[in-house]
């Protein structure tokens, strides 16, 4: 479960604090946002895939701009409040969205906030953590990330449990956590070389760790290291077969889940990450991330197979299950790595080519993934994501990466 060792600098507790917040507002509204689209919106199904994969790739190019902005600012701080911010107002916009654009529209504005955060998010928490603890540092992050991904959820069953196909009032429900998020950042987070009444506690204290401004005029793929290149192409391709999560829920609801069903069910996916982010995030920094991320790949592959043969609502809480421990033994060792590999002077805008990457391949992932469920089968998707995530765990493990 969480911990929260000394060695955790108060900084990356609260990022941790404002990732809850906010990702218990999130998802609150991301698990009944494809059945608000095409139950009370009436919208088609390929509508799920194109909402999510435009919004996704926008907003791309501002994870790489918003690090590079923030290496030459020498200000991380700004691009993270704005971010999150950005982020609770969109909650009250899928309040009042009365057609499939205007979602996307909303879509879109919460997308921005995450690429205007993202890198800058990711460079503070690297820089206020020794490099032979960020796994745990990363873990650390994403175990609160998930509880608020098991909070919110949780909250939004119960709120239509009692409210039956209320959406909108889930959505507005979902603003105050995240207004909450905000205000967490506002107080509690500093800039690394800002002095904090913080009783001393520091991953490491070392003047390395306060991030230099950079001078680097304009960003381009040669200047980064021959390992993260490589790192960066698996990424890319494994991104191709890694659609919207919104898929999986379409996929649950026609076998027969509801709209607080699937929040349930959400909920219990996060629940994995939650037991077990910090405790992988630590064991990365002594077995090395790589032979972590090669088994997320391979049982990503498993999931998605089982999602293509899947025919009973059973098997879908046990694939969840088993994606949640996906989530777990990836999303915070995929940081970690990312910031091994990355130059210091240079991390916010290295760390948003990672971000930028993952964002863009999601519009062509999701693109094709509508089209191969509406216009082949719905277990087509499934199938080609589960062939290229396994092609990506054998070139992820062929790879020698070095820091």
């Amino acid at each position: 479960m969480i911990k929260s060792p000394g060695t955790i600098h108060p900084t990356v507790r609260a990022l941790g604090w404002v990732s809850l917040f906010s990702d218990f507002a999130s998802k609150m509204v991301y698990p009944i946002t494809p059945l608000f689209l095409t139950a009370v919106l009436g919208a088609p199904v390929w509508t799920v895939g194109f909402v999510e994969g435009i919004s996704e790739s926008t907003a791309s190019l501002l994870k790489l701009y918003s690090g590079w902005l923030s290496d030459r600012t020498g200000q991380r701080k700004t691009f993270v409040v704005t971010g999150y911010g950005l982020g609770a107002i969109s909650k009250l916009g899928l309040a009042i969205a009365s057609s499939w654009t205007a979602v996307l529209t909303v879509r879109l504005l919460d997308r921005v906030g995450k690429g205007l955060r993202a890198a800058p998010r990711d460079a503070l928490i690297a820089e206020n953590c020794a490099p032979h603890q960020r796994g745990q540092a990363y873990g650390f992050h994403h175990s609160l990330e998930s509880v608020g991904e098991v909070l919110g959820p949780l909250v939004g069953f119960v709120f239509l449990w009692k409210y039956v196909g209320n959406y909108r009032g889930v959505f507005v429900l979902a603003f105050l956590p995240a207004l909450v998020g905000v205000l967490v950042l506002l107080k509690w987070v500093r800039e690394p070389g800002q002095i904090q009444n913080d009783g001393g506690h520091r991953c490491d204290s070392s003047p390395a760790n306060n991030h230099p401004v950079s001078s680097l005029k304009k960003f381009t793929f040669k200047g980064l290291s021959p390992s993260y290149r490589k790192y960066l192409g698996v990424i890319g391709l494994f991104g191709l077969g890694n659609s919207s999560d919104a898929f999986l829920l379409v996929r649950s609801q026609d076998l027969g889940f509801s709209g607080s069903r699937l929040l349930l069910l959400y909920a219990a996916f996060n629940l994995m990450s939650v037991i077990l982010s910090f405790t992988i995030g630590r064991f990365s920094d002594q077995v090395g991330r790589r032979p972590l991320l090669v088994m997320g790949y391979g049982l990503f592959g498993l999931v998605y197979l089982g999602f293509g043969f899947a025919q009973s609502p059973t098997l879908i809480w046990i694939l969840f299950m088993f994606y949640g421990l996906y989530t777990a033994l990836t999303r915070g060792v995929h940081k970690a790595l990312v910031a091994d590999l990355v130059h210091p002077s240079r991390r916010g805008t290295e760390i948003g080519t990672f971000h930028m990457l993952v964002g863009l391949m999601a519009l062509p992932a999701s693109l094709l993934a509508g089209f191969l469920y509406t216009q082949v089968s719905a277990s087509a998707p499934f199938y080609f994501s589960a062939g290229i995530a396994t092609i990506s765990a054998i070139l992820l493990w062929q790879c020698r990466l070095k820091a």
